[in-house]
């Protein structure tokens, strides 16, 4: 499990995070995939909308090297439909 201390996460920047108001943070790959697998459970215990999952997602994609597969759409393509 992912684990940091307030006075870490404090320092990090906004950038670092992939949810609102500095949540799931995506500062290293263990992070990026703690927040992908928590914002499926968000969504699926009805507390997350799947445009906010999949933003979610592509921040945490980048940072574990991953791109969308073929015939995926991306977040933001995502986001304006």
């Amino acid at each position: 499990m992912a684990t940091m201390s307030a006075k870490k996460r404090d320092k990090l920047p906004a950038k670092a995070f992939a949810g609102p108001d500095r949540s799931y943070p995506v500062n290293d790959r263990a992070h990026a995939a703690n927040a992908k697998a928590r914002a499926t459970q968000a969504v699926n215990a009805g507390r997350m909308s799947g445009s906010e999952k999949a933003k979610i997602d592509a921040k945490a994609d980048k940072v574990l090297g991953e791109s969308p597969k073929r015939g995926e759409r991306t977040a933001k393509h995502k986001a304006t439909k």
